[in-house]
């Protein structure tokens, strides 16, 4: 049985890929340290002989017992809301955490998937945004401990590769949706379904031109399999290309919920990407793959999970403890 090492596994997309290992016949470990994760999201998994869970701070040191065949490295926080509170353990996941894990690649002679994020990109001047973009970041800016964490991450790994030999893949993930998103994480879809599902004005950051492309989980999962199973080395956007302005996803929120709520509008944070769509031309080509879930189908996946939460947690905002993280 092929053994994989997951870590950020109790946050959204982590357990999706925990899931989706284990059905493929896999022995799953799982690490996790709950700094942005959820234990519930990996609660189904528990006593499933296919599972094991550690929990460990990737910054430090990484063991993990017996062989190893592939790493998924997915511990990062994702949300705005996350990373601006914790700007110095941001950077430190995507340099200390990576520069573990692919250490730990080379001592069990695995093959290591590293999660980047179209935030590489930064606000983008060419659009679709293609692999060989180099991006428009502003490295002392707000998002930059985020942004400049993902473009190391790629760097080091791609210098692990060169230098090492080491078996490595880079996936560039832009937006992605579906069920175990955080409700209030910050992020354009639990922020609009939530203020839905409470009776609230819709935030718009900025005049809402702005556009997003959004990706269903299960289309996202798919991609990143097909990627770590593949010959290819070199980053590969896995998103939609299916491109809607801000002010048009609002909208669409609104019927989607059948609630009477309004739109307003705030100050678009700085550096706030003003476009984002992937060209996944490369993706097509190496993996085979692109996307199968359309919006309007997710969305209605989606709004169904966020519709199930309890009162409780429908109306309870986020309030992360970082206290033990903050600075360190």
């Amino acid at each position: 049985m092929k053994r994989i090492l997951v870590t950020g596994a109790a946050g959204f997309l982590g357990s999706h890929l925990c899931d989706r290992f284990i059905n493929e016949g896999y022995h799953v470990i799982g690490m996790d340290n709950f700094i942005t994760g959820d234990q519930k999201n990996i609660k189904h998994l528990k006593g499933h002989t296919n599972f094991e869970f550690v929990e460990h701070d990737v910054t430090k040191f990484v063991n993990v017992n017996g062989d190893l065949d592939y790493i998924l490295h997915f511990a990062s926080p994702a949300s705005p809301i996350d990373y601006l509170k914790i700007p110095i353990q941001t950077l430190k996941v995507g340099a200390l955490g990576t520069h573990n894990l692919l250490g730990l690649a080379m001592a069990k002679k695995a093959r290591i998937l590293i999660a980047s994020t179209s935030e590489v990109y930064g606000d983008p001047l060419v659009h679709p945004q293609t692999e060989d973009y180099y991006g428009n970041v502003n490295t002392i800016g707000p998002r930059g401990v985020y942004d400049e964490a993902k473009r190391f991450q790629e760097s080091i790994t791609m210098a692990y590769h060169r230098f090492h030999g080491l078996e490595t893949r880079i996936v560039r993930i832009f937006n992605t949706y579906g069920p175990r998103m955080r409700l209030n994480d910050g992020r354009v879809i639990p922020a609009f379904m939530g203020q839905a599902l409470r009776g609230e004005d819709l935030t718009i950051f900025g005049d809402g031109s702005q556009t997003r492309s959004f990706c269903f989980v299960d289309d996202q999962v798919e991609g990143i399999y097909r990627l770590l199973l593949s010959d290819y080395q070199y980053p590969v956007n896995i998103g939609n290309p299916n491109e809607i302005s801000i002010k048009n996803f609002a909208e669409e929120i609104i019927r989607l919920t059948g609630a009477a709520n309004k739109v307003i509008y705030k100050d678009l944070p700085i550096n706030d990407p003003l476009q984002r769509q992937p060209d996944i031309s490369l993706a097509k080509k190496v993996l085979g793959w692109e996307p199968k879930v359309d919006r309007k189908q997710g969305m209605a996946i989606t709004f169904e999970y966020f519709k199930g939460l309890s009162q409780e947690e429908l109306y309870k905002r986020e309030h992360k403890d970082f206290s033990g993280y903050i600075n360190k």
